[in-house]
């Protein structure tokens, strides 16, 4: 697997009512998307971002992180089956324009792997 980026998730009751904090207090003034379940804000520069999620629309579990590795998205699927890693939300084409799979990590930390339409 080769990420091209990690996006932490951070769990809000609301999203709406976290906005202030994180792009008034720490800067992150650019909404990149807001679905209404999820948002991601980024510093101007791009360097800083974060997502804000209240549930998964479509997985039974958070992630703590999301990790895009574009194309190879169907590969560290296998790989993590070939691994025994448990499998916590299929591979999956979401309706959203995204292709990812959950995993979890031996921590037990959850990991979003992801692969966007513009990856």
């Amino acid at each position: 697997m080769e990420p091209t980026g990690i996006t932490p998730n951070l769990h809000v009751p609301d999203i709406a009512a976290a906005r202030d904090f994180y792009t008034g207090y720490l800067g992150l003034s650019v909404e990149d998307f807001d679905m209404g379940w999820v948002a991601r804000y980024r510093s101007p520069d791009g360097r800083a971002q974060i997502q804000l999620v209240t549930h998964d629309a479509t997985a039974p579990e958070l992630a703590a992180v999301s990790v895009r590795v574009g194309a190879g998205v169907d590969l560290a699927y296998a790989d993590a089956v070939r691994h025994g890693y448990e499998i916590v939300h299929p591979l999956t084409d979401e309706p959203w324009g995204l292709r990812r799979f959950l995993v979890r990590a031996p921590d037990g930390n959850v990991l979003n792997i992801v692969s966007h339409r513009d990856d």
